[in-house]
């Protein structure tokens, strides 16, 4: 896990920091530790996937349909397009589930944004965490797909909440503002069927058949 994650924040952590101060106000001190925080999230969802419903196969589903190395390139563009859209879904339909949501409450009341801005935290990040790991397993003396899942089987482990609870210390710095910002509630869909849910006031709205433009990072209905 350290290894994935220090690679990223490596080839793309500045990128992707200078995006979330820009898009939903974080300090640059916030953006860069909550990053770290949000890769566990998606790696032990991918975990989850493959222990029920497939296998590595699964994984291989999930990276091809969603896991563009596209949006490597266009980090700027991907993450405002993401934080732009209406309905945030930070369960990501079945891959993180309810605690999608309940950590990115959490997240949002130690930084001090709005819930909106909040929801969207994990929708932006996930499209480029899935893109590096579609690399990973892509390139030429990488991974691979069994040592990808191989990875994933290794570092998946461990509670979303429980992890988020402990990186929100007293030392990590708040918001710099509030408002809206929000990514499209449908994104994520195709892990699980469609529902509306509400909590705490915000509502989550999935539609049950999703499919990602590789173009835009955006997600299209029509999953299969």
């Amino acid at each position: 896990m350290a290894d994935f994650v220090s690679e990223f924040m490596r080839q793309f952590g500045p990128d992707v920091s200078r995006e979330l101060t820009s898009n939903l106000g974080l300090t640059p001190k916030a953006a860069d530790r909550v990053i770290p925080q949000v890769i566990p999230m998606i790696l032990g969802g991918l975990k989850r996937q493959m222990e029920t419903r497939g296998g590595p196969e699964r994984l291989d589903h999930i990276l091809n349909k969603y896991g563009s190395e596209d949006v490597l390139g266009r980090i700027g563009e991907v993450m405002s397009a993401q934080a732009r859209q209406t309905n945030p879904d930070p369960q990501l339909g079945g891959l993180l589930g309810p605690s999608g949501i309940q950590a990115s409450q959490m997240i949002g009341r130690k930084l001090g944004i709005s819930a909106e801005k909040a929801m969207s935290l994990i929708p932006m990040l996930a499209p480029l965490i899935l893109g590096a790991l579609s690399r990973k397993k892509n390139q030429q003396g990488g991974a691979g797909l069994g040592g990808l899942a191989a990875l994933i089987d290794r570092d998946g482990d461990g509670d979303i909440l429980d992890d988020i609870a402990g990186f929100l210390g007293p030392a990590l710095g708040g918001g710099k503002s509030t408002g809206g910002g929000a990514c499209s509630g449908a994104c994520w869909a195709g892990f699980s069927g469609g529902n509306v849910r509400a909590e705490g006031g915000y509502v989550a709205r999935h539609s049950p058949r999703i499919r990602r433009s590789k173009q835009d990072g955006s997600f299209r209905q029509v999953f299969r």
